[in-house]
């Protein structure tokens, strides 16, 4: 199906004055972090994260890159409240975080799109415990639609939109509740790389214009780069921070600048050497994009 356009930015009223949203406007302050889960088979259990402590002020953009087994996509689960089972303290706004909230939305990577329900209706699904009146849900769900650039498609079922298509009903379904807090499980790492290099550049302006607290977990080192104010290197075993880097790059961001190139490198030689990470930085000619993908061991 034909490109459907970029995002815009539209008028974002609150929904639902009556709800306290200040604590999701707070610093996301994580202290002391630990997750371990049982060991199938065996005695004791296997500690996948430890010792993890990171502050995010509202409006950030943060990525977190790792590779495999290293503990970032758990890390998301437990600031979504999906897993309550952890030690250390994860707070927002000097609030603990209990459980999942509509403050709080998540896109995955699996779009967990239903397909025997349209773009619109997938999108009205979050929706169902917000307490709107079925007006302002139909108005919320336009909106996201128009924000996505798929106002066209609202009556089209998954098996008719493209990957980029779908990934951007997803993101609309991520933001239908006006959440102050947007987490990221790896949303573009199933799209080839010309789709996922234009939606990453649509993410970092629809950041800007909703001025939304985001935070995304990646395997692509120039995907962290790119959207990031922030970029947290985890290393597994069990997952621990191993890097904090300020991105002091202006927005919008070229790929191709010097700079970004530098900071990229840097990245990969963290974990696989000066020479693979100068090999990594230099592209065929005949290659559109980058993809450096880390792939350490567990």
């Amino acid at each position: 199906m034909p490109w459907a356009g970029g995002f815009s930015a539209i008028d974002r009223k609150p929904l639902k004055p009556e709800v306290d949203i200040m604590t999701t406007k707070g610093i996301l302050e994580i202290r002391n972090l630990g997750k371990a889960f049982p060991a199938n088979g065996r005695k004791g259990s296997l500690q996948a994260l430890d010792g993890i402590n990171l502050s995010i002020r509202p409006g950030e953009f943060v990525s977190i890159v790792g590779g495999s087994g290293c503990g970032k996509s758990t890390l998301l689960r437990l600031i979504s409240g999906l897993d309550d089972e952890f030690q250390g303290e994860i707070s927002i706004g000097g609030a603990p975080v209990r459980g999942t909230s509509l403050d709080r939305g998540i896109v995955f990577q699996d779009l967990r799109l239903l397909p025997w329900l349209t773009a619109e209706a997938n999108i009205a699904l979050a929706l169902e415990n917000s307490g709107l009146s079925k007006a302002d849900k139909r108005q919320a769900v336009a909106e996201h639609l128009k924000l996505v650039g798929l106002e066209k498609f609202a009556q089209a079922y998954p098996h008719q939109l493209s990957g980029g298509m779908s990934q951007r009903v997803a993101i609309a379904r991520g933001l239908v509740n006006r959440p102050g807090l947007l987490l990221l499980d790896e949303p573009f790492g199933a799209l080839d790389a010309l789709t996922r290099s234009r939606l990453q550049a649509e993410l970092e302006r629809i950041w800007r214009e909703e001025g939304i607290t985001m935070i995304l977990v990646t395997h692509d080192v120039e995907e962290a780069v790119f959207l990031g104010d922030r970029v947290i290197v985890m290393e597994p075993g069990p997952g621990r921070i191993r890097r904090e880097l300020r991105i002091p790059l202006p927005r919008p961001r070229r790929r191709s600048d010097p700079r970004f190139l530098e900071i990229k490198e840097d990245i990969l030689r963290e974990f696989t050497g000066p020479e693979t990470a100068e090999a990594e930085s230099l592209e065929p000619a005949g290659r559109p994009l980058a993809e450096a993908r880390l792939d350490w061991a567990a």
